[in-house]
């Protein structure tokens, strides 16, 4: 068996295509957890949400970190609820004589589908530590009437 020389520049041009390719997978595709229907991906930030129903209500919990009440526009049209958002930080330090700055922006665009008994005159969105909460009443149901069949 004889052995395959290689010079050390082929070594270096397949770590380079392999580690291009490496990346190129993540920035191609869109995260596997998001689908059409219900998501719009404006930039690379999607907040997280939580969904809950009762008896009574839907409650949307939103994790918006750093992003201002004011620049949260919350809609809800012919059934999809629209949460659109953008955050600005900036933050600035001074340490031992050095000075340190970091921004961080983006913008954001979520829609869900609900359901018929979601009452768009019910609702309220609440901001607090980071979190939008958003509370939609749903609409009184009808009860079956039995009807007695006369003979």
């Amino acid at each position: 068996m004889n052995p395959i020389l290689r010079e050390p520049s082929q070594f270096f041009n397949r770590f380079q295509q392999d580690f291009n390719n490496l990346f190129r997978s993540f920035s191609d595709r869109p995260s596997s957890f998001l689908d059409e229907d219900s998501n719009v991906i404006t930039s690379q930030w999607v907040p997280s949400v939580n969904i809950r129903e009762s008896n009574s209500e839907f409650v949307i919990s939103v994790d918006i970190p750093g992003v201002n009440a004011k620049d949260v526009e919350v809609s809800m049209d012919n059934g999809i609820l629209s949460i659109r958002g953008e955050r600005k930080l900036e933050k600035s330090e001074d340490y031992n004589g050095y000075h340190r700055t970091e921004c961080a922006q983006g913008s954001f665009y979520r829609r869900f589908s609900l359901p018929d008994s979601a009452d768009p005159d019910k609702i309220v969105a609440k901001d607090r530590d980071g979190v939008l909460t958003i509370t939609l009443g749903k609409r009184e149901t009808s009860k079956p009437k039995l009807i007695n069949i006369q003979s």
